[in-house]
């Protein structure tokens, strides 16, 4: 790379973490505040068949998991508990159909705030956090601020969740909802893994 051409590098400045435009030198640069930074786990080759089946089934007795891995049923049964103790592994959770257990209507909510000072945004976050009917909140990039993932049992329950939490005593200068007709591609773990 030339010297002074940074468009496809990732650099820190303080609690900044930019992303350089990767195509044309006049195009803005990506700009997170106050991004902490994840330190990556070392894993190899049997962590990554390892992590491949617990998300499939964390029930899987250790010798089968040995078998398919192709490692000693102590050595899996050691490999998982270091997993879990670096945080790599973070819950062990049963996917529950909610269909089977109360009608619910889901919707994803994109949420605009009226700024980006870190105690507001902060503030937002730990109250979607705290919130029972958001199922996921993701903080995204473009116009939009925040992906929520909503789930209530009526637009009434929706109707209070909004007035409670997005509104503009909460940092949102506008939301859009969208209801989910039907599920197409389901959240499956085992889809998410990469794969060496």
């Amino acid at each position: 790379m030339a010297e002074g051409d940074h468009r496809h590098a990732a650099t820190i400045d303080g609690t900044r973490l930019r992303f350089p435009a990767i195509s044309g030198s006049s195009a803005p640069e990506i700009v997170f505040q106050g991004f902490d930074m994840t330190e990556f786990a070392t894993l190899d080759a049997f962590d990554h068949k390892l992590l491949d089946r617990v998300r499939r089934n964390n029930l899987e007795p250790a010798r089968v998991t040995a078998e398919a891995v192709g490692l000693s049923e102590s050595a899996v049964l050691r490999r998982l508990r270091r997993l879990r103790a670096e945080r790599v592994i973070v819950a062990d959770v049963a996917v529950v159909d909610p269909a089977r257990v109360e009608p619910r209507i889901v919707l994803h909510v994109l949420v605009e705030m009226n700024t980006q000072d870190r105690k507001v945004m902060t503030a937002f976050q730990a109250a979607m956090c705290a919130s029972p009917e958001v199922q996921g909140c993701w903080d995204v990039t473009g116009e939009t601020d925040y992906l929520l993932t909503v789930a209530v049992r009526s637009m009434a329950e929706y109707e209070t969740f909004g007035i409670r939490e997005l509104v503009p005593e909460r940092g949102v200068r506008a939301f859009k909802s969208m209801i989910v007709i039907r599920e197409v591609v389901g959240v499956d773990p085992a889809r998410a893994m990469i794969r060496l």
